[in-house]
């Protein structure tokens, strides 16, 4: 979408800038390369690799070392967030890792039937294994968990822990295979146990980045999603990513049904107009979270009478830009933000991180940003 591709480049250049930087020691660094080492030496030894990719980003979040491994049966993808992804998509991508001899599994790692579900599926493939090896029932099936950072593989883990009841099993004996202890990403290379199941094994691994990230398309998308550490991006940027991508899609049309309502108006105005005392204090703190359910309808709102109102090329680079300038100006609104008090004298910077933190929950609709590649590609 030419529309969209300014934005894109933005994002590109200043992830290439961090992962060319040998002063970044959030990149790739010596402790990624060690574990990086570890876990290719062990792929081949275990029964299963679960790979758990981002929903929303099937391809583009796919696990780099992988691609030295030929597709097999014993390949099963985890396609994690499918709340948060375009529902018929997904399908669509299930069905196209089916066609290459993977295995495909959506799940929802916050959702309980969705873990049962998965442990059941897991129980079933462990079986399968077992026959075709001529393996015994008391047989302990090793399998691997890989990701990159941030696609919900911790708390996929975690899950499993609280429903299939997984216990630490020989902690440390992989533990040579440390990374630095960045948000999302596990410690080390961990055995656990699934109590329910006590004869699986999963070895929990990093999540790590690839070496260098040089395509604007792919750390745009790595960005948006969280993959990339937000301390590293202009939000600005990545929240103009994100509303030229919603421009484009249909999911504002789902919100022309949301009324303006009294209560919503005079909940917004409170910021404005309150006063000193403690409630006036309170009222206000309630019309500054911007996760409040008044709040996100003000947005979606706010953002569907823009583009509805919209009378420009959306193809054109200099009408998009256009358009998202008065989206910031309607969203000062929608979040009650009027100056933002380390120095952005526009709010823009406030505006853009409330914004992408609805998109990231899935409050501003079900995105799905790879598309499937043209029978050519494949």
């Amino acid at each position: 979408m030419v529309g969209t591709a300014s934005f894109v480049q933005k994002l590109g250049n200043s992830v290439k800038k961090v992962s060319e930087s040998k002063s970044s020691s959030w990149w790739y660094n010596h402790h990624m390369r060690a574990a990086s080492r570890a876990i290719f030496e062990r792929i081949p030894l275990v029964d299963l690799v679960l790979e758990v990719r981002d929903a929303r980003i099937p391809m583009s979040s796919g696990y780099e070392q992988l691609r030295y491994f030929p597709s097999s049966s014993r390949n099963i993808i985890i396609l994690n967030k499918m709340d948060l992804a375009n529902h018929s998509k997904t399908k669509e991508w299930m069905a196209y890792f089916k066609e290459r001899n993977y295995i495909p599994y959506a799940i929802n790692s916050h959702n309980k039937d969705s873990i049962k579900e998965f442990l059941n599926f897991l129980q079933a493939r462990v079986r399968d294994i077992r026959r075709s090896t001529h393996s015994s029932e008391t047989h302990t099936t090793t399998v691997m968990l890989v990701g990159i950072p941030n696609v919900g593989k911790s708390a996929f883990a975690n899950s499993l822990h609280q429903i299939g009841r997984i216990s630490a099993a020989e902690k440390g004996k992989l533990k040579h295979a440390t990374v630095s202890p960045q948000p999302g990403q596990t410690r080390n290379i961990i055995s656990l146990k699934i109590a329910s199941h006590p004869n699986i094994y999963i070895l929990d691994t990093p999540g790590i980045l690839p070496p260098k990230i040089l395509d604007a398309e792919l750390s745009a998308k790595l960005a948006l999603t969280g993959t990339i550490d937000d301390i590293l991006i202009d939000q600005s940027e990545l929240a103009q990513y994100f509303l030229s991508i919603l421009n484009f899609s249909d999911e504002y049309k789902k919100w022309a049904k949301i009324s303006t309502t009294d209560d919503d108006e005079a909940a917004l105005s409170l910021g404005a107009s309150s006063g000193g005392s403690e409630f006036d204090k309170r009222e206000n703190q309630i019309v500054n979270d911007h996760t409040q359910d008044f709040v996100v309808r003000a947005v979606r709102r706010a953002l569907f009478h823009e583009i509805s109102a919209f009378k420009g090329n959306l193809e054109d680079e200099k009408d998009m830009v256009q358009l998202i300038e008065a989206q910031f100006t309607a969203l000062r609104k929608a979040f009650n933000v009027t100056s933002n008090p380390c120095g952005d004298t526009t709010g823009n910077g406030m505006v853009a991180a409330k914004l992408i933190n609805l998109y990231r929950t899935g409050r501003l609709g079900h995105y799905t940003l790879d598309t499937l590649p043209r029978i050519s590609e494949s």
